[in-house]
């Protein structure tokens, strides 16, 4: 199983229902491990989820974390106040109630920064949850001294064939893992299969709420694939080059390992990018480096593309010669030439977003378009199957399309 299947959307949308899936029909089995390891299987999942805490602190991510926490609490909610039969006093208001805001705890991660662990967000997430249990303590407060009579009786109504919780929450729960693997199929971004994950267990969880050990069995997978999600973000912060979003140099160090006997590489520069950097700011600089980076990763003829350092970036070509690759590299230089780029003066930005709007589509009179070319040396295998060599033969050419003139292809020739 190929790494970049695993990381697809389509992977992390149906990873957790296969889980699941295989739970649900197990569940027999787990129950007997679970009755004999009982002190174990009620404590793994406080475990699991503060190992993912930890990790995510230690990752810099701040919005896992808050998940994380939200599962935990959740968790020992259910462990502290769910253990009697729910029609026995306000069991059954107390789980509506969390089948109701721990979803929204879930959800609500999305309006922090994703900035890593800052202390004044995690705090003020703390501060929510701790809002959050005392309204719901106020609810409860208020059907002991009578209320919500009718409503309990209306609005609460199950349906025994589906499940003891009330319909209504069991639609709930299932629209909001459906929305939440939307969110994955889109983006697929780990933030968002640790949120989707986590609200498709914690929603089997109470829908099948009658069952022995539910909670600690999907709690503990919950914390598993958190831990599996922080340490995939961290392979994507180590792998990944986070300016331009394409893979960095250590990516193509461990990819040159595993490129077979017949293969291609391209070496890019910017031209004149010092020059353009000194002239427009490093600010420019950036967004000339992302827009060459979005270009790059358009190659067709099965093109991967990474950041090497700097203005200078690769491009492996597996199964093919240079001759081969040839008309992708020139339609990527004359792709690159033709784009135009919008130079703003810092000066002429919007003092707000409303002024913005107002001005979006609207070239500036102070605007300058402006184009950047990119010169390109090609080598393959066909002198030398050592990737090293090879790379270095591209470089080699690279330089010969530079003193040629610069916005051209030169190939290795043996």
């Amino acid at each position: 199983m190929t790494s970049s299947f695993v990381t697809s959307s389509i992977f992390r949308f149906f990873f957790p229902l296969l889980l699941l899936g295989v739970l649900l029909i197990g569940m027999n089995n787990v129950i007997l491990v679970t009755n004999s390891n009982l002190g174990i299987a009620s404590n793994l999942p406080y475990i699991l989820l503060i190992v993912a805490g930890l990790l995510c602190h230690t990752f810099k991510q701040g919005r896992m974390a808050m998940v994380s926490l939200a599962m935990l609490t959740a968790y020992s909610i259910i462990q502290y106040r769910l253990q009697t039969p729910l029609h026995s006093g306000t069991t059954l208001l107390e789980l509506s109630l969390l089948v109701t805001l721990l979803p929204v705890a879930c959800l609500l991660v999305y309006a922090f920064p994703d900035t890593g662990v800052d202390s004044k967000s995690i705090a003020l997430y703390v501060s929510i949850l701790l809002l959050f249990i005392i309204w719901s303590q106020l609810i409860l407060n208020h059907f002991n001294d009578g209320g919500f009579e009718t409503w309990s009786e209306g609005v609460l109504f199950t349906v025994p064939t589906i499940s003891k919780l009330p319909l209504i929450l069991v639609l709930y729960g299932l629209g909001l893992s459906g929305l939440t693997s939307i969110l994955v199929l889109l983006h697929n971004r780990p933030i968002d299969v640790v949120v989707y994950s986590s609200i498709l267990l914690a929603s089997t969880t109470f829908v099948f709420f009658h069952i022995q050990y539910i909670s600690s069995t999907m709690f503990s997978l919950s914390g598993i694939l958190i831990i599996v999600y922080v340490m995939s973000a961290s392979h994507a912060l180590a792998f990944n080059d986070q300016l331009t979003d394409i893979p960095g140099r250590h990516a193509l160090e461990v990819d040159m390992k595993h490129l077979g006997r017949k293969y291609t590489m391209a070496m890019v520069d910017i031209d004149h990018f010092k020059s353009f950097n000194d002239t427009y700011g490093h600010d420019t600089g950036d967004d000339v480096l992302k827009l060459v980076a979005s270009r790059l990763k358009l190659t067709s003829g099965g093109a991967k593309a990474y950041r090497y350092g700097g203005e200078e970036f690769t491009i492996i070509f597996k199964g093919k010669q240079a001759h081969q690759v040839k008309e992708h590299l020139e339609d990527l230089i004359h792709d690159i030439e033709s784009y135009d780029m919008t130079i703003r003066n810092s000066q002429s930005r919007p003092e707000n977003d409303e002024t913005g709007i107002k001005k979006r589509g609207k070239v500036a009179p102070t605007s300058k378009v402006v184009n950047v070319t990119v010169s390109i040396g090609v080598a393959d295998s066909s002198t030398t199957r050592q990737p090293e060599e090879v790379i270095k033969l591209a470089d080699n050419a690279l330089y010969g399309a530079k003193k040629a003139g610069r916005n051209r292809l030169v190939s290795h020739h043996a």
